[in-house]
C-alpha cells in the first residue's frame, strides 16, 4: 500500500495511491471508512488492524486523479527525524572521510519537513547548500533495545528523502554544526508516498538517483549501505525509543555537490528529483529564502 497525505479544503487528509505509473489515482481513506484516523502517524499508531482497514478502503470506490492532488509529506508530525552520515562507502571516499565501526548519527528539526513540489528555501545565511538523495525508513511500532534479527518487523515502510545540507555551516562553524547545517527550514523533503514494507520486499537492493535540472548527479543502490537497514534500526533503538512515524534518513551515495570540481551548490530556479526504485520520485523546486529586514 502506498500511503499519502494530501491537502483538501485547507486540511490534511490521509489517502492511498492506486494504479500504475501512467494511471495513478488517490483514494481518500476516511471518506471510504470514517473509522480510520486523520493522519498517517495515527494510522501507524493504531497498528495492523487499522492498516488492514486502510487496505480494504483502498481497493474500491471513487478516486481523485493523482495529478489533481496537492501532496504533503506522507508523515507530517514525526517525533524524531534521525539521519545517518557517511553511510555509503563511495560518498565517504569522495569527502575524504573514513567510515568508522559505528554510524555517524545526527538529527533534523521537524520544521525541515516538506512534501513533494514544496520549495527548498535557500537561506541567506548560507552560500553552500547541497543536495543528498536518501532512502528513508518509517518506523511502524514502538521499538526499544531491539535485537537486530527483529528490527525489520518494526518498520512501517519506506519513502524517498532529500537531506539538504548547508555545507558552510556543517563544516566551517565552530565545532562543526551538523545539526544546524542540516536543519534550516525546508531541508528535509519527503515523499511522494510511504510504501508499506510489504510493497518493498528487498529495501537493501534499490536503485537510487538524484537529478538536478534533469541531469543525473547521484546514481547508486542501497546495497552499498555500509550500515544496513536492520542494523540502523536496532542500533538506534538501543539509544532512544523509536515511535510510530519516526523517520530515519539512511545516508547518501557519492556525487554530492561539495565533492565536485568545481563544487555544485543549489541556486534559485533549480529543480531536484530523488528517485528510488518502487518509491516514486520526490520533486522539489529551489527558491531564494526571505532575507531578514535590514
Amino acid at each position: 500500500m502506498r500511503l499519502v497525505t494530501f491537502q483538501s479544503n485547507g486540511q490534511p487528509r490521509v489517502g492511498c495511491v492506486r494504479g500504475d505509473q501512467d494511471n495513478l489515482e488517490v483514494i481518500d481513506l476516511a471518506a471510504r471508512d470514517p473509522r480510520l484516523p486523520g493522519s498517517v502517524k495515527q494510522l501507524l499508531e493504531q497498528g495492523a488492524a487499522a492498516l488492514d482497514a486502510a487496505r480494504r478502503a483502498c481497493e474500491s470506490g471513487p478516486a481523485i486523479p493523482y495529478g489533481e492532488v496537492t501532496l504533503l509529506a506522507p508523515v507530517l508530525d514525526p517525533q524524531k527525524i534521525i539521519c545517518v552520515g557517511l553511510n555509503y562507502a563511495d560518498h565517504a571516499k569522495e569527502t575524504g572521510a573514513k567510515a568508522g565501526d559505528e554510524p555517524v548519527i545526527f538529527c533534523k528539526f521537524p520544521t525541515t519537513l516538506r512534501g513533494p513540489e514544496a520549495p527548498i528555501e535557500l537561506p541567506p545565511e548560507s552560500n553552500e547548500v547541497d543536495y543528498e538523495a536518501e532512502l528513508v525508513i518509517v518506523i511502524g511500532r514502538r521499538a526499544r533495545r531491539l535485537p537486530r534479527q527483529d528490527a525489520m518487523n518494526y518498520i512501517a515502510g519506506y519513502a524517498c528523502g532529500h537531506d539538504v545540507s548547508a555545507r558552510d555551516w556543517q563544516k566551517n562553524k565552530p565545532g562543526k554544526q551538523w545539526l544546524l547545517g542540516k536543519s534550516f527550514d525546508s531541508f528535509a523533503p519527503l515523499g511522494p508516498w510511504l510504501a508499506t514494507a510489504d510493497e518493498v520486499p528487498n529495501p537493501g537492493n534499490l536503485a537510487i538517483a538524484m537529478r538536478l535540472n534533469g541531469q543525473i548527479m547521484q546514481q547508486s543502490n542501497t546495497n552499498q549501505l555500509i550500515f544496513p537497514i536492520d542494523y540502523l534500526v536496532s542500533y538506534l533503538s538501543h539509544v532512544s525509543t523509536l515511535l510510530p512515524g519516526d523517520l530515519i534518513y539512511t545516508g547518501t551515495p557519492s556525487g554530492v555537490g561539495v565533492a565536485r570540481t568545481p563544487p555544485v551548490f543549489l541556486k534559485p530556479g533549480d529543480v531536484t528529483e530523488v528517485t528510488i526504485q518502487g518509491l516514486g520520485t520526490l520533486r522539489n523546486p529551489v527558491v531564494a529564502g526571505v532575507k531578514p529586514n535590514a
